[in-house]
């Protein structure tokens, strides 16, 4: 087998840019319905991955989708058919759901090595399912994409350059496939393991490039948030919007629009359809001096484990029964997409600078060691004044899960990836300053390539070992194409 071409991850940077950034079509409200007919609603997402490893017959660079179809016998590879269905399945139960007269929402988030995986496979099958939910006018109202990082990094871990780097690779990827429109669509953000930075500067750096890129809103867990005066989010915040304030170093702000993830994550929540039934029970939310509906919003692997595999088709199609079962006359509970519900409030008249403001954990704590108004030094200090005191505090950002760390005990692979993005950008950034189009070269994108690869969350979750050993070899990989990408500099005249 050969190596894999390289995947759509840039070169189009400027052109991408000011799509995203135009005005672009917003989601219609729920067909016939009106804001004051909907007492409550629920938003389902299903996120899927499959990290890129240098596994092929020749240790070329495949998907583990496709190591897990070759090795069949090892651990739980044989699920690679039923994970593949699950891929494309949501292309035959909503079409199905509404041809019976049914209004179905679901959100997708699909990382970039995924969608490059499934090319290099030429499962055309899978992605031409997911084209069809996309860009088919019957499905649009009904299925939203979320934008997330290419490589499935985790952010407060992933150098501040590299996440505006992520974010537009993941554009570009999807662009290719399923063309610009359909991504002038996207405006909700997905952060892999909903792992939300809490150090002013990533956060800052990272609400930043995701507005810059056009993204409205992202959805974070309850749990990586508090609100200004650092207690936890009350009962009635995380059933309706937020705006997410991230404060840098130097004081400087910015704030994006947050749903909430509401509880923890157990796929049972999502493939029990749990969030229809949680919403059900809910009454409208008070916002100042009006109500608004109500809205859980939850996320869940879309193909890991039993419940979602073999459970989840039949749940999601009995909550759209159950849902028209319920009495037609007053307020009903709805689905809805996340940009459609932000959509449904802003047209009945709701200003988003309305919205309760959080932060993310921990900030309350360290704005009041860092003193007012702060600066880096200050920062720093109070950082390290925290941490040596000991206790809870942390700048590693919070997750769907805080038993797992992605830093500790890690070194062997954090280490080589700060170093690999500060060679790149050392060689880089200057270079593009003379040639912006350098970012459609072979030679760039080759390095950009095992650059995000590197920051994958895979090589540091399952413990040390193959997945520690695949990151090593991606880094040496990612020096050799700098290297070489060095040696095409040397001959470039200078300007």
């Amino acid at each position: 087998m050969t190596a894999s071409p390289l995947p759509p991850i840039s070169g189009r940077e400027a052109d991408l840019l000011r799509l995203v950034q135009a005005p672009g079509p917003s989601s219609p409200p729920p067909p016939n319905r009106r804001l004051g007919d909907i007492q409550s609603c629920f938003a389902c997402a299903l996120h899927m991955h499959q990290p890129t490893i240098p596994a092929g017959a020749e240790g070329e660079l495949i998907s583990h989708l496709q190591f897990m179809v070759d090795h069949p016998d090892e651990g739980d590879n044989h699920n690679a058919a039923a994970f593949a269905d699950c891929y494309r399945r949501m292309a035959e139960i909503i079409p199905e759901l509404i041809a019976a007269g049914h209004h179905p929402r679901i959100m997708l988030d699909y990382s970039g090595t995924l969608l490059w995986g499934l090319e290099q496979m030429g499962r055309s099958d899978i992605l031409d399912a997911l084209r069809s939910l996309t860009c088919d006018p019957q499905c649009q109202d009904h299925v939203e994409w979320l934008g997330t990082f290419w490589g499935h990094a985790v952010a407060p871990s992933t150098p501040i350059p590299d996440l505006r780097l992520q974010i537009q690779a993941w554009q570009h990827q999807f662009a290719a496939l399923f063309g610009d429109q359909a991504l002038q669509r996207v405006r909700g953000f997905s952060l892999p393991e909903m792992h939300l930075p809490n150090h002013p500067d990533t956060l800052h750096a990272l609400v930043g490039a995701l507005k810059d890129c056009g993204y409205r809103w992202l959805m974070v867990q309850e749990h990586s948030v508090e609100t200004l005066d650092g207690s936890p989010l009350p009962q009635s915040q995380k059933y309706s919007p937020n705006r997410l304030l991230a404060r840098s170093s130097s004081g400087a702000e910015a704030s994006i629009l947050a749903l909430i993830k509401t509880q923890g994550s157990d796929t049972k929540l999502v493939g029990q359809m749990q969030p229809c039934y949680e919403a059900l029970g809910l009454s409208r939310q008070l916002l100042g001096d009006i109500t608004i509906p109500a809205i859980v919003c939850q996320i869940a692997d879309g193909e890991n484990g039993g419940v979602m595999m073999n459970e989840f088709p039949g749940s999601f199609q009995q909550a759209y029964q159950r849902l028209a079962s319920e009495p037609g006359d007053g307020p009903a509970t709805v689905a809805i997409n996340g940009s459609e519900y932000l959509a449904l409030l802003e047209a009945g008249g709701i200003d988003p600078a309305a919205y309760p403001v959080i932060q993310a954990v921990q900030q309350h704590t360290l704005w009041s060691r860092a003193g007012d108004p702060p600066n880096p030094e200050s920062v720093a200090a109070a950082i390290r004044e925290l941490k040596a005191a000991g206790g809870s505090f942390s700048m590693d950002g919070a997750s769907w899960t805080n038993s797992i760390s992605w830093v500790s005990g890690y070194e062997n692979v954090l280490e080589p990836m700060q170093a690999l993005s500060a060679r790149f950008h050392e060689l880089f950034d200057p270079w593009l300053v003379e040639d912006p189009s350098l970012t459609s070269t072979p030679h760039y994108q080759d390095a950009l390539l095992h650059l995000l690869l590197l920051q994958t969350s895979c090589f540091r979750y399952w413990g040390q070992g193959t997945w520690t050993d695949h990151a090593r070899e991606i880094h040496r990989r990612g020096l050799a194409a700098l290297e070489r990408a060095q040696q095409v500099r040397e001959l470039v005249p200078a300007s």
